[in-house]
């Protein structure tokens, strides 16, 4: 399917967002909810761009992320218009991760004079949905969003340690600004107000998994039998192909 995009005809697949087109054509749009896991969530507004559909006169804002090509349509993703819209959201987003190295970067390119800064839990935290979604992802709902307006973060149930919480730290992982506190002590991991005992990968020794998630994972795919962390596994792997071949 032919489209245009920024002036330039490209081919586009059907049902692939704009956002997928423009990473595979290294055309640089920003993101902070978008993960290549999950998909789009068009919760940040970051990836704005203008779409002309045919037989319209005048573009109109939508997501990249979320915004499927199932048509021929012209797509812009720099406009005066665009750079407002986006200048407007670092704005915002500082006033909660402005000591954040990637929002600084954000109010440089973007040209932003900082706004004062608001006290929010977890610091630094910009509630792109990432956390919540990676928690969803490995089956669990340990994490939510609570609460409305300047008062929504994102927390445990009364912020106590979660019954459902396997201590896996993907939500920390996946965090554009490293909002979720994770502290790692020996054979130990503290997250989300809860502690847990980590295993050692029985290859390297390195201790790299929670006894809790390694059960989760176990009970529900081969996952996690040999007891070695990723690095091990993937050497095991290489291994066993060479041998195999």
């Amino acid at each position: 399917m032919k489209i245009k995009l920024n002036g330039q005809e490209r081919e586009a697949r059907a049902g692939e967002s704009i956002l997928d087109l423009c990473r595979r054509e290294n055309v640089p749009v920003p993101t902070f909810c978008y993960h290549q896991a999950f998909g789009g969530q068009g919760a940040c507004r970051m990836c704005m761009v203008e779409v002309k559909e045919e037989g319209q006169k005048q573009a109109r804002l939508v997501a990249a992320c979320t915004y499927p090509l199932n048509t021929p349509v012209e797509i812009t993703t720099e406009s005066e218009h665009i750079q407002r819209v986006r200048r407007t959201i670092v704005m915002l987003l500082a006033r909660r991760a402005g000591s954040h190295p990637l929002m600084k970067e954000m109010e440089e390119h973007y040209d932003v004079s900082p706004l004062s800064a608001i006290t929010v839990q977890p610091p630094n935290c910009i509630l792109c949905g990432l956390c919540i979604h990676a928690c969803e992802e490995m089956g669990k709902s340990a994490i939510w969003s609570m609460f409305r307006g300047v008062d929504k973060r994102i927390a445990t149930p009364y912020d106590e340690a979660s019954d459902d919480c396997i201590g896996c730290a993907a939500c920390a992982r996946v965090c554009p600004t490293q909002a979720i506190s994770l502290e790692e002590k020996d054979a130990v991991r503290i997250i989300w107000n809860k502690q847990f005992e980590m295993i050692a990968c029985k290859r390297c020794g390195k201790y790299y998994a929670t006894q809790e998630e390694l059960e989760y994972l176990k009970e529900r795919s081969a996952y996690g039998q040999d007891n070695l962390c990723e690095s091990c596994r993937k050497k095991n792997l290489a291994i066993n192909m060479k041998n195999f071949s």
